[in-house]
């Protein structure tokens, strides 16, 4: 049996966040966490001390030692938090705190994706020189511009697309621009992409223990569902190692699908409803 774990609605805290209400709903048994503490970096322990031995169904889940997080996106550290707290009422995480790093964050899943995605370079850090010297290992070219967990896609022209890497200066200001907007957070250094063309609409496929369960439309385009080749990087997830996980593909305009990110599947949006990916997450 698995434990799903959920945030709670920050008005009514006891009850799932309404986001995630049909999720909780289809679970055998869940618990709500306080998301808001645990992003803030506050007491991990409070956070998640609804997860509670009191409900009968929650201790028989507990005594399986296998929880499942649904919820808000986490950085890396305060997901390390939650996972050390929950272990101190005997709740393992089944993704534990390397694993959601490695998946969460683009140097993590890289280097085993690298022949399926665009070629990409980062930094460690914000800084000038190192994001220069990034630039230049890129060569020449458009880029597309993030962090190691995401992009200000939304901010295109000034904060996402680089027209041409060599031009250090040009770079620098729509790095610059990200850096800003990211604010507090921003990840791990600058990452850069080199720009691909690609046509339609991407698809999400789930991957639990390295097998692709369910493919949904993307949370940018809920009412386009491609039907994506995956064989591509069906042979690549298993090498990852990762319990559960998102896979982002899109065609480019060669006609071949090409991963963009992988992402924990835990923080990862369902735009369509989720019961049937809760029960792809159960365990007897």
């Amino acid at each position: 049996m698995t434990l799903l774990l959920v945030p709670g609605d920050p008005l009514l805290p006891r009850r799932p966040d309404p986001h995630f209400a049909e999720e909780a709903a289809a679970a055998t048994a869940f618990a709500v966490i306080d998301h808001d503490a645990l992003a803030a970096g506050r007491d991990a322990a409070a956070a998640v001390a609804r997860v509670s031995t009191g409900n009968d169904a929650v201790a028989r889940v507990i005594a399986g030692n296998d929880a499942v997080y649904r919820g808000w996106m986490l950085r890396s550290e305060h997901y390390a938090a939650m996972a050390s707290a929950l272990q101190a009422r005997g709740v393992t995480l089944r993704t534990s705190a390397e694993q959601y790093r490695q998946a969460h964050e683009l140097p993590g899943w890289y280097p085993v994706m690298a022949g399926v995605t665009p070629e990409t370079v980062w930094t460690v850090g914000a800084g000038t020189a190192e994001f220069t010297a990034a630039c230049a290992r890129l060569g020449s070219g458009p880029a597309v511009l993030r962090d190691y967990t995401k992009s200000e896609k939304h901010h295109w022209d000034t904060a996402a697309y680089i027209a041409e890497v060599a031009d250090p200066d040009a770079a620098w200001q729509v790095a610059s621009t990200l850096r800003s907007l990211r604010g507090d957070d921003f990840t791990g250094g600058f990452v850069l992409r080199r720009f691909e063309t690609f046509t339609g609409a991407e698809a999400r496929t789930w991957w639990i223990d390295g097998e692709c369960r369910l493919v949904t439309a993307h949370p940018d385009t809920p009412g386009e569902t491609p039907s994506p080749d995956t064989s591509a990087i069906a042979g690549l997830i298993p090498r990852l190692g990762l319990p559960f996980i998102t896979a982002d593909l899109v065609q480019h305009t060669d006609g071949r699908w090409r991963l963009v990110e992988i992402g924990d599947g835990q923080v990862s949006d369902c735009p369509s409803p989720a019961t049937g990916l809760i029960s792809l997450l159960s365990r007897p």
